[in-house]
């Protein structure tokens, strides 16, 4: 039996249904794309103003504080004498951060915090005065710890420093290693649980 010939009407409804079909089809691959990665924004800035300088045994209290501030605690500690502990909190792109540095002290200047405190090895940290952080400001920082307060996907951190030079297996997770900023980082489960960073000789030295 001879079929009746297609009418306009029935080329634009075969061309409708084909577009809807095509368009079902586009949404459904982008659906089951991941979505892209967010980079760590802030980490660019951080690695210009804080971890290139510390990776050059260059980073003072007056630059970090500039950055984020923050606050002087001096912590008892049992063998080579108190030491003095930068921390300080912030938030950035709505995501809070803690942050934790080891300011660098001599031998003496360990013992005169002894002298002048008078703190022992078991004695609780206490907070300093807002004027021994300006005595300070020219003190270098030893070490520095951040602690992200939300959940950060190592893919985020990839996605701004690249990929680490070296990984290490621990006990919990892995140890990411970008020696020429002197960072370490600590991954588990393909979560941020901290960046540590030194002057890069201290990390060439382990």
């Amino acid at each position: 039996m001879k079929m009746p010939p297609l009418r306009p009407l029935h080329w634009l409804l075969f061309i409708a249904i084909a577009a809807l079909f095509f368009a079902w089809g586009v949404w459904l691959m982008r659906a089951s794309l991941p979505e892209p990665t967010q980079p760590l924004s802030w980490l660019d800035e951080w690695q210009a103003q804080v971890l290139a300088p510390l990776a050059d045994d260059g980073l003072t209290v007056a630059k970090l504080n500039a950055l984020a501030e923050g606050d002087i605690w001096l912590q008892p500690r049992l063998a080579g004498g108190p030491q003095l502990v930068y921390r300080g909190q912030w938030s950035t792109d709505g995501e809070p951060w803690t942050l934790e540095a080891e300011v660098a002290l001599t031998q003496a200047e360990r013992d005169s915090l002894v002298s002048a405190t008078g703190i022992g090895a078991n004695d609780a940290e206490q907070p300093l005065s807002e004027h021994m952080l300006s005595q300070l400001a020219e003190h270098r920082i030893a070490g520095l710890t951040l602690l992200p307060s939300h959940e950060v996907s190592s893919a985020r951190l990839s996605g701004t420093l690249g990929e680490p030079r070296l990984r290490l297996e621990m006990a919990q997770g892995q140890a990411w290693v970008y020696p020429q900023w002197g960072l370490t980082v600590h991954i588990e489960d393909d979560r941020l649980l901290l960046l540590h960073a030194v002057p890069r000789r201290a990390l060439q030295q382990r």
